[in-house]
């Protein structure tokens, strides 16, 4: 049916981010789609230096282990990613990450749909905005993508509080309905 890469940003193994990036995760593999989930916690992943040489070369001169996700990424149909929510915003991997993908901006990459899974200590309807926005910020410079769904997990905070939360099972719902672009 098509690829789905899954990628938990938080460095917190089984957080509930990540419990809620497995069940995602889970959910397309149910559906039929080859799904692959990584974590980026244990990667060595520099900061972009803004040279700008991957706008010509599309590859970053960073040596590091960006560039085999990128390639991942470049395949994937769909990218769900999995954030820990700190000051209201993703976590500070997640950022990071995202201004390394740079060289995938200028050239040609499959995904469409983007979702993302996301967990805070606050339960506010407005705590997760703030990670909404940032996300929709990187969609927004890829013309042909777009955030497709959030699952949003509030008032957890110890690592396992995900247990028994309504967003574990909607991240597997959303997971196990995801459609790969053009084929609804």
């Amino acid at each position: 049916m098509g690829k789905v890469l899954v990628l938990s940003t938080g460095f917190r193994k089984n957080g509930n981010f990540d419990c809620m990036a497995q069940a995602f995760a889970k959910g397309a593999t149910e559906a039929g789609y080859e799904v692959e989930h990584i974590g980026l916690s244990g990667k060595e992943i520099e900061c972009c230096r803004g040279c700008f040489v991957c706008q010509k070369t599309m590859k970053c001169v960073i040596r590091d282990d960006v560039a085999d996700i990128l390639q991942k990424m470049k395949t994937a149909d769909i990218i769900a990613f999995a954030t820990p929510v700190y000051f209201y915003g993703m976590c500070g991997a997640m950022k990071n990450f995202l201004d390394r993908t740079y060289p995938l901006y200028p050239g040609s990459y499959h995904f469409r749909d983007i979702y993302l899974l996301a967990s805070a200590g606050e339960d506010l309807e407005t705590t997760v905005q703030g990670t909404v926005e940032g996300l929709n910020n990187w969609i927004r410079c890829f013309d042909k993508t777009r955030l497709a769904g959030v699952v949003f997990a509030g008032g957890i905070m110890e690592k396992g509080e995900i247990e028994g939360h309504p967003a574990l099972l909607q991240a597997y719902r959303t997971g196990k309905m995801v459609q790969a672009y053009g084929k609804h």
